[in-house]
């Protein structure tokens, strides 16, 4: 059952209880934002998870995106990358998707499409066609390239390709660090199991207030 967990009223105490519940210092790396090493990945933050008419459509999403807008105007304000995914099928690349859904995010459907609020210069855009960022893409290549080495992780949803994305940037070398108030999915049940998955061993968890005082 689909429920709004994160309101523009209620996401700054809820992300202290997250925090409360699940963070664990004697397994959280020091969060030091050091210029040029770390990048933010903001995924699949499309209209098809975003437009209320989606059946898709994720009810706490649209309380996370002023955070993001956030944390996107300290990271060019800094002058660190921002990457943001667009999640996109075809039938040949799919895979299992296919089998799971009842439909894929095709490119001529319009809820395909990031919402405008966060595609500001000088972004970066991935698409990728898997829950994980890395698969079939070029988001190692780049991230290596601009010497990244840790990773902000935010987006939708939460227990997919959010949590998908974490772990695989823990298995290429990336240090992994998931705000919690910056990623929504379906429930707080998925989003808190996520957390709790995480933080035992892939990710330091903080939040975004957090996050911004760092890079301010």
């Amino acid at each position: 059952m689909k429920s709004p967990y994160f309101t523009q009223n209620s996401i700054q105490d809820q992300s202290l209880e997250f925090l409360r519940d699940f963070r664990h210092p004697n397994r959280c790396i020091n969060i030091n934002l050091l210029e040029g090493r770390t990048a933010l990945l903001i995924l699949d933050m499309q209209r098809y998870f975003l437009d209320p008419t989606s059946h898709a459509f994720i009810p706490s999403a649209p309380a996370i995106i002023p955070g993001l807008i956030r944390l996107i105007k300290s990271f060019i304000r800094s002058e660190r990358p921002v990457v943001l995914t667009q999640h996109i099928n075809t039938e040949a690349n799919a895979g299992m998707l296919n089998v799971w859904w009842s439909d894929v995010i095709k490119e001529s459907s319009s809820l395909s499409g990031i919402v405008p609020e966060l595609k500001t210069k000088p972004v970066k855009i991935i698409i990728k066609p898997q829950y994980d960022a890395f698969y079939n893409t070029e988001l190692d290549k780049y991230l290596k390239g601009m010497g990244t080495e840790q990773v902000i992780i935010c987006g939708v949803m939460t227990h997919l390709c959010c949590e998908t994305t974490a772990r695989s940037s823990f298995v290429h070398g990336y240090n992994v660090v998931f705000p919690v108030d910056g990623s929504a999915t379906y429930d707080i049940e998925f989003h808190r199991a996520t957390l709790r998955n995480l933080s035992h061993g892939f990710a330091s968890l903080t939040s975004i207030n957090e996050l911004c005082e760092l890079l301010d």
